[in-house]
């Protein structure tokens, strides 16, 4: 520590060039931070105290087959299953594809299963008495400006109706509140309509299911209902694949896209570009000082000191820039969630976060600093005062 006056003064010897590179460092750290807080969000889908309670039951050889009416009384009847319910997706979009709209076709009981979605007595009474009644989450009527009482039409990208048409009328009959944004942030998006208005409209669906939710009395005995629930279809034309609510939204989220292998891929593109640009700095910072690294070793500073200054310094400009970027992370990543409604869910980096963070800007920064740092102690003090090195 007694050197950390000459590691800063030597690094910010150049002002705009360290300057430049903070930038390039705090934007890396950013976007990992970003990343990682994308990765950590879908990592958390369903992990909440409800959601713990539900298992999602799903044709086994794809999400797009349907499932029998029938199975839903048989899963019933297994000992620990207190609720089922199910769904079906409709893939709806407002007045042209693009604005994409999470929208289900439900059964009469779903909202018993989710206590997440908040609904007045009134509206649930209106829902269930309006054939071609919906609820909308507020942040989707915010969104659209949608109120209670409109005509909504609502196309299909998947169902056409009795006459082929993908337009659906719908009236507006209620609202989806949600208390906790953290772990039922994402039911503020959506658009609930009745399952038998889905049925009795589309000549493609026949009284069939897309998945059953199911909640289970007791969380410790979810592993022996969900297998439970799958020997019930085992063989036939419609075997299932039954999983817990966490792991049925990671399978979900792997079928659209492998977010590991995303963000694993984004910041290994980024991070070995930052190496290359922090290397460089590097080196041309100690290539500038080699008089002055001769002058240190001529006052009796050892090679090793000098290397481990260099070193020092490397690694102090990495975790200066790697400590901002993470900071900004934890800022943004909020940010954008509550901006979004809680259609994402960008945490702010945590604990685990930091740690690998930190650990990868010291990594880096003796990665960068060792070439530069092994240069600076072996300079040659005669070579290095007469010009030569």
């Amino acid at each position: 520590m007694k050197y950390l006056h000459l590691i800063w003064a030597a690094l910010f010897r150049r002002k705009l060039r360290t300057f430049l590179t903070l930038v390039s460092i705090i934007t890396a750290f950013l976007l990992f931070g970003l990343l990682d807080a994308v990765r950590v969000g879908f990592d958390q889908a369903g992990q909440s105290a409800n959601g713990a309670q539900r298992l999602q039951t799903g044709a086994k050889l794809s999400f797009i087959q349907l499932l029998p009416m029938s199975l839903g009384a048989r899963i019933s009847q297994i000992d620990g299953v207190k609720d089922v319910t199910f769904a079906n997706w409709f893939g709806g979009a407002y007045q042209k594809p693009e604005n994409q709209v999470f929208s289900f076709a439900v059964a009469p009981n779903y909202l018993d299963i989710y206590p997440e979605m908040e609904v007045s007595a009134e509206h649930r009474k209106a829902f269930a008495e309006t054939k071609d009644g919906a609820l909308i989450g507020e942040a989707l009527a915010r969104k659209f400006g949608w109120k209670v009482g409109d005509q909504v039409p609502m196309q299909s990208t998947i169902f056409p109706d009795k006459n082929g048409s993908q337009n659906w009328p719908f009236k507006i009959v209620g609202i989806i509140h949600v208390a906790d944004k953290k772990t039922g942030g994402w039911w503020d998006q959506t658009f609930l309509l009745n399952w038998k208005y889905f049925d009795d409209t589309t000549p493609w669906n026949q009284g069939q299911v897309g998945w059953y939710v199911t909640r289970v009395k007791d969380v410790n005995q979810a592993d022996r209902v969900l297998k439970a629930i799958d020997e019930i279809s085992a063989n036939s034309d419609h075997e299932t694949r039954t999983l817990t609510e966490q792991a049925a939204m990671s399978s979900w989220m792997k079928q659209v896209a492998d977010i590991n292998l995303i963000v694993t891929s984004i910041m290994g593109a980024v991070f070995f570009t930052l190496l290359l640009l922090a290397g460089n700095t590097m080196m041309q910072a100690v290539r500038e000082r080699t008089g002055e690294i001769a002058v240190l070793k001529t006052l009796g500073f050892p090679g090793g000191s000098v290397l481990a200054m260099v070193l020092a310094e490397s690694m102090l400009l990495l975790l200066i820039g790697g400590s901002i970027g993470l900071a900004l992370a934890s800022v943004v990543g909020p940010a954008v969630s509550a901006g979004s409604g809680g259609a994402l869910n960008l945490p702010a980096a945590g604990a685990t976060s930091w740690a690998i963070g930190v650990g990868l800007a010291l990594l880096f920064g003796l990665a960068v600093g060792a070439l530069p740092a092994l240069r600076a102690m072996r300079v040659n003090i005669t070579d290095a005062l007469a010009g030569r090195a």
